[in-house]
């Protein structure tokens, strides 16, 4: 039988779902999967990503811890690849490598103003709320009116947390200094802008319907940018989720408001033209261009610009990729080059042995339910390609550790994930809470590692 040492770094989603479909798709190799994670908890964008209200979330972190706890792959978290592990050294041991490091950084938004002080990036934002142990600990939640760009889910997480009253939010694993820094929010208004029409959004129905369900927040909706043309109608008649999104907002429509403390706007045929500077280098204000339906789908401009004052603002127009070490990388796109998650060298040509999923393969869009197909494409290739996989010199498994342990890495374990994930419960236990999120990097190598 043959022999697969393969290497994943990323233990996201991607990096899980490729390393179990590689152990269940194929039985005429001997494989064995380790996943090198730079930070020292598995899950990825599950953990760091997404709010800490979606509790479906936690369905699948117990998919996934599921499968690393099967015991058949190993995690080196902690492990940062081009610095703790290079290239060269996966090609010493192991036959091939599949990049899934997703896609992490806020994707560039050209507007004047954009870079002044009190601008932001979602991507940002969520992982200072999810308590990512590489952002500072502390945000300034300083302004009473604040924008959100963008019409994606993304967009109305943003919106959602620094409109949600922090008590509303013990429930859930916050961390305690992000509770901390909402509770002390002089938030009033969130108003969020779509360039386009309320049926060319991008949320998700339920993320949508929860917006409505926030204690004390009136949702804010204009009459003006119900006035449909044929398309949009077309697209409500022929989509069920538009329909329901569509829905949603019309009920909105019809509520009494005005009484609640704060308040959450959505602007749609709203185009960003510039960031107004207070003339001191700080975020004033927000102009915008008022778009109109084209009756097309799309939208057209009018030439009539607005203006709402603002002391905040953030950006959630996507995700972009980050470059890997010795990697090819397309700038443009923010993505590793690939032919169906085979990686493409300048030239257009396969590189044997180096393959990608997830996020860094082919952009920030999709679901957990396209992750797993696109594990499946690339790990397909994968197991195809045995003729072009690496000679490593050195494939027995404790080479890996001992290489590790020779430049004083301080790696995590899944036994060291299950000790952290066992604190952080127990941090939460004298609350009443499911769990509080250790924040600290060393806090969580030193409870990981014993």
């Amino acid at each position: 039988m043959s022999k697969l040492r393969l290497a994943i770094v990323g233990a996201g989603p991607a990096g899980i779902y490729a390393a179990d479909i590689a152990l269940k798709a194929e039985k005429n190799f001997d494989i064995s999967i380790d996943l090198f994670e730079h930070l020292p908890a598995p899950y990825g964008l599950v953990r760091y990503g997404v709010a800490p209200d979606h509790p479906r979330i936690k369905g699948i972190i117990n998919a996934l811890r599921e499968v690393l706890d099967r015991g058949d792959i190993r995690i080196f978290g902690n492990v940062h690849y081009g610095t703790d592990i290079t290239l060269d050294d996966l090609k010493k041991h192991y036959n091939a490598v599949i990049f899934a490091t997703g896609a992490i950084e806020d994707a560039p938004l050209v507007v004047p103003g954009i870079e002044l002080e009190g601008s932001y990036g979602a991507a940002n934002f969520v992982s200072w709320f999810d308590g990512h142990p590489d952002v500072p600990r502390t945000w300034p939640l300083t302004a009473a009116s604040t924008a959100v760009i963008g019409n994606g889910n993304v967009a109305l997480d943003v919106a959602r947390m620094l409109a949600k009253h922090a008590e509303d939010l013990l429930v859930t694993e916050i961390p305690a200094n992000v509770y901390d820094g909402l509770k002390a929010s002089p938030i009033t208004d969130v108003h969020v802008f779509g360039r386009r029409g309320p049926a060319q959004a991008k949320f998700s129905p339920l993320e949508l319907r929860e917006l409505g369900e926030l204690r004390d927040v009136d949702m804010i909706v204009y009459d003006e940018d119900f006035d449909l043309d044929a398309a949009s109608q077309q697209a409500i008649e022929t989509n069920k989720q538009v329909f329901v999104l569509m829905k949603v907002m019309n009920e909105w429509r019809t509520r009494q408001t005005g009484k609640a403390s704060r308040r959450l706007h959505l602007h749609f045929y709203a185009k960003p033209t510039e960031i107004i500077d207070d003339g001191n280098g700080n975020v004033a204000a927000i102009r915008y261009e008022r778009m109109a339906p084209d009756n097309a789908g799309g939208v057209t401009g009018t030439g009539e610009m607005r203006e709402i004052a603002i002391q905040s603002i953030y950006r959630a127009v996507g995700y972009y990729g980050s470059p890997l070490a010795d990697i090819p990388f397309d700038e443009k796109r923010g993505v590793i080059p690939n032919h169906e998650g085979q990686v493409q060298g300048d030239d257009g040509k396969i590189i044997p042995g180096i393959y990608a999923t997830g996020w860094i393969k082919r952009g920030p869009v999709g679901l957990i339910g396209h992750t797993k197909s696109d594990a499946m494409e690339t790990v397909k290739h994968l197991l195809r390609d045995q003729a072009q996989w690496w000679g490593p010199s050195s494939p027995d498994e404790q080479s890996v550790v001992d290489l590790l342990d020779e430049r004083g890495v301080k790696y995590t374990d899944v036994a060291g994930w299950a000790r952290l994930d066992e604190h952080e419960i127990a941090l939460g236990e004298p609350q009443g809470r499911a769990r509080v999120k250790v924040v600290d990097r060393d806090e969580m190598i030193d409870t990981s590692r014993g």
